[in-house]
């Protein structure tokens, strides 16, 4: 049973964690990646060329950190809009409260945050520009920001997710379960010995 319930644990930290993170990051193409900030300069809004055969795109912005960055409440640190002929067809705001941090080196002071911006969906044959810029969060101290788009991008199916919660509940009820019965089960101790020191004789 404690097997078991370590398989069923390890499936659903799988289905709630990994699989929406391997989704929104590496599913589909990468069509490039585009710095929209940097230092001289500031913002710089990017236009792309778009084709049908790419549907659906997903919008990811890469955001470098001097230091260590305290992303919390929600704040919005960076706005992203995708237009195309004069129509929005994507506006989102990035708080970077659940992304990863992962760091450039280990002799490095900078830090890099993803954020998902959502998908474009349907994508037409088109030129698509992208404008990002400062949210309403103070303090963070960026010194690039990269848009990275990813050509038929898979989207996170909702039912994974609370599938993956309800196993890793089941998986813990049952090495609960299992560490008791283990404990109260008489026949995991040994049986004193009948004969010689320390004998019943």
């Amino acid at each position: 049973m404690r097997f078991i319930s370590l398989l069923l644990l390890i499936a659903g930290a799988a289905l709630a964690g990994g699989y929406p993170w391997y989704m929104n990051n590496f599913s589909g193409r990468e069509l490039g990646s585009m710095t929209v900030f940097q230092q001289p300069g500031g913002f710089q809004p990017v236009t792309v060329r778009l084709s049908s055969a790419d549907d659906p795109v997903r919008a990811l912005v890469d955001l470098t950190s001097r230091g260590p960055a305290n992303f919390s409440g929600g704040i919005a640190v960076l706005t992203l809009t995708a237009s195309t002929g004069g129509k929005t067809v994507l506006a989102d705001t990035l708080s970077f409260s659940k992304s990863v941090q992962r760091e450039q080196s280990p002799q490095s002071t900078q830090s890099v945050f993803r954020g998902d911006a959502g998908l474009i969906t349907p994508v037409q044959n088109a030129d698509y520009s992208f404008k990002i810029g400062p949210g309403d969060a103070e303090g963070v101290n960026y010194s690039k920001v990269e848009l990275v788009l990813r050509a038929n991008a898979g989207s996170v199916d909702p039912r994974a997710q609370p599938a993956g919660f309800v196993l890793v509940g089941l998986g813990v009820v049952g090495l609960i379960l299992s560490s008791r019965r283990k404990r109260e089960n008489p026949n995991s101790q040994p049986p004193a010995p009948r004969w010689g020191r320390g004998g019943n004789a």
